[in-house]
């Protein structure tokens, strides 16, 4: 039987169809589990980010709070309280409890940059 040339036979077009189909579908369904897993993603780091975040105020609200100096010699416990917190604030980042970001707010806030 001799080959035919030109134009591809209905059984042709539909094994081409079912490619392009099939390969619509698999390149739709990537690009779907990627968007829904970058979502959650995103959605998990802004759980964990309030989850931080209310930890660290908890830690502030039973911090006590820095008492007014009536005189010069009350100044250094002050200092080693502010040094103190600090190095709260340091262990906290280097636990992975707070972002950089994070840490660098609350060290400006505690020295009232």
């Amino acid at each position: 039987m001799p080959r035919r040339m030109g134009r591809p036979g209905l059984i042709g077009t539909m094994a081409h169809t079912a490619v392009v189909a099939g390969t619509a579908t698999a390149v739709a369904g990537g690009v779907n589990r990627r968007q829904q897993a970058r979502a959650q993603s995103k959605e998990e780091e802004a759980q964990r980010a309030a989850w931080q975040q209310q930890q660290y105020e908890q830690q502030q609200q039973q911090a006590p709070a820095p008492e007014a100096a009536p005189a010069a010699p009350e100044a250094a416990p002050a200092a080693n309280d502010l040094t103190a917190q600090l190095q709260q604030l340091s262990s906290l980042k280097t636990a992975g409890v707070i972002s950089e970001a994070e840490f660098s707010a609350a060290k400006a806030k505690l020295l009232g940059i």
